[in-house]
């Protein structure tokens, strides 16, 4: 019987992708509004580039790139770049459609909700406040816990010592099957793959259900 369901963040709950790849579209071309000299797809593709080096939630990614690329920060440029970014991340983060709904239905089954996230901690919250989904979670679990990335089974582990459930209880619900489904499932978790998140990849392990949208969990858990 699942008791409860332990969701990841981005991709699962927000569309992290899409909001990064707009905002730092925004970025680019606020650089080149404050009169730096390149294309916004060269600027684009190298800052894709160092996140996909630095990780995804590196806090001085533009002080790097013009350092890089202009071999000086440039402070007027770099407020730009921020602001613009700042911008459009707060105005686009919410959370994918159906997602308020079927929360707000798990929680009337009497369903005890939980975040593992590989974000750091602060990123963690301001995502789910600003999505006004925060109260939605007894427990939140994030990098700065652990020190540890998902398929680890730290992150697991302290989810259900906080939950004080036994891992067969529980329901992991994530984008990423290398990551969410692999370490639940090496924890005994049950497994869902939210299907409608997934970007790139293949399903090295199969979830024992799949989501098209997440309204698909009222079937599961009834």
């Amino acid at each position: 019987m699942i008791k409860a369901i332990i969701f990841d963040l981005d991709n699962t709950l927000t569309d992290f992708i899409k909001m990064k790849r707009l905002s730092v579209e925004a970025a680019a071309s606020a650089m080149i509004d404050a009169g730096l000299d390149m294309k916004a797809e060269r600027i684009m593709r190298k800052l894709f580039k160092l996140y996909d080096q630095l990780g995804w939630e590196h806090q001085t990614i533009f002080q790097k790139f013009l350092q890089e690329e202009t071999k000086t920060i440039d402070y007027r440029i770099l407020a730009y770049a921020i602001n613009a970014y700042r911008r459009v991340r707060v105005g686009f983060l919410e959370p994918y459609p159906h997602v308020i709904a079927t929360l707000q239905k798990l929680k009337e089954k009497g369903i005890t909700l939980a975040i593992v996230s590989d974000a750091p901690k602060i990123q963690a919250w301001m995502r789910l406040s600003a999505m006004k989904i925060d109260y939605f979670f007894d427990t939140v679990v994030t990098f700065d816990d652990t020190k540890q990335k998902k398929p680890s089974p730290k992150p697991f582990e302290v989810a259900l010592k906080k939950l004080r459930l036994p891992p067969e209880d529980c329901l992991m619900v994530g984008d990423m099957p290398e990551r969410d489904i692999m370490g639940a499932k090496k924890m005994g978790m049950q497994t869902c793959f939210a299907k409608y998140g997934h970007r790139k990849g293949k399903k090295i392990v199969k979830a024992d259900y799949e989501l098209n949208d997440i309204l698909d969990l009222l079937k599961i858990v009834k």
